[in-house]
C-alpha cells in the first residue's frame, strides 16, 4: 500500500485506522491480554482499588482504568459498588479512556454501572471486550452515549449485541462526537439505520465477523447515500455478503464522494462480485463510464494478493481494482484528473486493455471513440506515455481511422462545394420566380384600375342624364 501526505491520510496511517490496524484487529494502544496475565491476583486488586481511588481524587495523572474479570475484587463488587464507581467515573475530568474486558461486565454490572456514568466531559475511548453483553446492556449505556461530548470511539468486540442491540446503540450515536465504531463478533445480521439518525461524525465502521448478508447491506446503503454521512472507512471481513451484497454496496457508492476504504475479505462473493467493484473503480465499457467511475476509493479489498506472479482470474480481478484505486490514491485532489490517469493506463494500454477487456467481458475498441482528427495527438500522448512499442501497437490498430483522417479533409471539402452548388441554384431559381411574381402583381394592378375607371364613367353619366331628366336605367 502506498502511503500519502493529506488531509485524511492513508488508510494505514489516518489515526483512525491506527487504532484498528494491527494482528486480529488489536487496537493500537491496547495491551494485550497476556501483559496482564503475568501479574499475581493481589497485585491485581491492588491496583484496581488504587486507580479506583485516584478515580475517585480526580487525579489529574490517572488518565486510563484498565481491568479484566480476572480479578476478586471487581468481580465481587456489589451491585451500589459498580453504580457508585460510575458516578467516580463520570465526576472525573481528567480519565480519557476505560478499558472493561474478558468477563469484567455482565448485562447485570453494566445496568449500575451506567446507572451511575451517564455521562463524562473527559473519556475519548470506551472499550468493553469480551463481557457477553446483549441488546439490554446497549440500552443500559444509551444516556452515556448521548451525553459525552468527548468520546470518539468505541470498542464492542466479541460480545452478543446482535442485530437488535446494533440498531439501539447506533440511534444513540447520532449527535455524538464518535469517529470510530467497532462491533467485531456480535451476531450482527440486519441493520436498521433511520436517515434522520445518521451518525454525524462516524468515519469508520469495523463489523468484521458478523453474520451481514445482502439484508444488512441494504441497511448499510443508507449510510452511503445519506447526504450528511462522513464516513470513510467501512471493514466487513468474515460476513456473509454474496454477490447481491455487492451489487446493493456497488449501486450506493456510484454516486458516493466520501467513502476511501471497503474491506470485503472472507466472504462469499464470487468472480462476478468482484467484476462489479473492478466496474466500480474502473469501468472500460467506454471511456465516458471510465471517468464516470468512483475515483474516491483508495482502497477495495475482496482478497489479499502475496505475489502478482501466477494469477487466476480472480486475483487478476483484485489486481487491476488495486491499480485503479492506486490511482485513486495518488491523484485525490483532483478526481478530474484520476479519471484522465485512468483512460490512459486503461484505454492506451494495449495490455491493459486486453485484460481489462476480458476481466469485464467488454467486446470494445478504444478508436470508435476518438474524433478521427485527434488521433495524431492521441498517438504522440500513447508514445510518451507507454513508450515506442505501445506506439507501434496503437498506429497498427488504428491505421484504417489514420486514413480516414487523411481523407477526411477532402471529403468534407467536396461535400461542402455540392452543397454549395446546390444553394446556389436554389438561390438563381428564387430569384426567376420573384421577378415573374412581379409581373403578376403588376398586371393585377392594371386591372383593378380599369375597374375603378369604368365605374367613374358610370356615375357621371348616370349624373348627366338625371339632369336632362332621362332615366338613366332605359340607356
Amino acid at each position: 500500500m502506498d502511503s500519502e501526505s493529506d488531509s485524511d491520510g492513508d488508510p494505514f496511517h489516518h489515526p483512525l485506522a491506527r487504532l484498528l490496524w494491527g494482528a486480529n484487529h488489536l487496537p493500537f494502544g491496547l495491551f494485550p491480554i497476556d501483559d496482564h496475565e503475568e501479574r499475581s491476583e493481589s497485585s491485581h486488586d491492588d491496583d484496581f482499588s488504587d486507580i479506583w481511588q485516584r478515580v475517585r481524587q480526580n487525579d489529574r495523572d490517572t488518565t486510563e482504568v484498565d481491568e479484566n474479570g480476572d480479578g476478586v475484587r471487581i468481580q465481587n463488587m456489589t451491585d451500589e459498588e459498580w453504580e457508585e464507581l460510575g458516578r467516580d467515573i463520570s465526576n472525573n475530568t481528567h480519565l480519557e479512556e476505560l478499558r472493561l474486558y474478558d468477563g469484567a461486565l455482565n448485562v447485570h454490572k453494566m445496568s449500575f454501572l451506567f446507572r451511575g456514568l451517564t455521562r463524562s466531559s473527559s473519556i475519548n475511548h470506551l472499550r468493553l471486550l469480551n463481557n457477553g453483553l446483549s441488546v439490554a446492556g446497549m440500552r443500559s449505556m444509551v444516556p452515556f452515549l448521548q451525553n459525552s461530548n468527548k468520546l470518539t470511539s468505541l470498542y464492542l468486540d466479541d460480545n452478543n449485541i446482535q442485530s437488535e442491540g446494533f440498531n439501539v446503540l447506533f440511534r444513540a450515536l447520532r449527535d455524538s462526537s464518535i469517529e470510530l465504531l467497532r462491533c467485531i463478533t456480535n451476531g450482527i445480521e440486519s441493520i436498521e439505520i433511520d436517515s434522520d439518525r445518521i451518525p454525524r461524525n462516524l468515519k469508520a465502521l469495523d463489523l468484521d465477523d458478523n453474520r451481514i448478508n445482502a439484508d444488512g447491506c441494504r441497511g448499510l446503503v443508507r449510510l452511503l447515500q445519506g447526504g450528511d454521512s462522513a464516513l470513510k472507512y467501512i471493514w466487513l471481513n468474515d460476513n456473509r455478503i454474496d454477490d447481491e451484497g455487492v451489487a446493493i454496496l456497488v449501486d450506493a457508492l456510484k454516486s458516493n464522494t466520501s467513502l476511501k476504504e471497503l474491506i470485503l475479505k472472507g466472504n462469499d462473493i464470487s468472480m462476478e462480485g468482484e467484476r462489479l467493484l473492478l466496474k466500480l473503480v474502473n469501468d472500460v465499457s467506454s471511456i465516458r463510464a471510465t471517468l464516470q467511475s468512483n475515483h474516491t476509493l483508495r482502497q477495495v479489498t475482496v482478497k489479499d494478493i502475496s505475489s502478482y506472479e501466477s494469477l487466476d482470474a480472480d486475483d487478476k480481478i483484485q489486481k487491476c481494482i488495486d491499480m485503479a484505486t492506486r490511482i485513486n490514491r495518488n491523484y485525490e485532489s483532483n478526481l478530474e484528473a484520476a479519471g484522465r490517469e485512468k483512460v490512459i493506463a486503461s484505454h492506451l494500454d494495449s495490455e491493459n486493455r486486453a485484460l481489462l477487456c476480458r476481466l469485464q467481458e467488454v467486446d470494445h475498441s478504444v478508436y470508435s471513440e476518438i474524433n478521427p482528427l485527434q488521433l495524431p495527438d492521441l498517438l504522440s500522448l500513447i508514445g510518451r506515455r507507454h513508450g515506442q512499442g505501445e506506439l507501434y501497437a496503437a498506429v497498427s490498430s488504428s491505421l484504417m481511422t489514420l486514413f480516414s483522417t487523411v481523407n477526411r479533409k477532402k471529403c468534407i471539402q467536396q461535400e461542402r462545394a455540392y452543397h454549395a452548388a446546390i444553394v446556389a441554384e436554389h438561390l438563381a431559381k428564387v430569384e426567376e420566380l420573384d421577378a415573374e411574381l412581379r409581373i403578376i402583381e403588376a398586371s393585377e394592378g392594371n386591372k383593378v384600375n380599369e375597374e375603378m375607371d369604368n365605374r367613374s364613367n358610370k356615375r357621371r353619366r348616370k349624373w348627366w342624364w338625371g339632369l336632362l331628366g332621362y332615366d338613366y336605367r332605359s340607356e
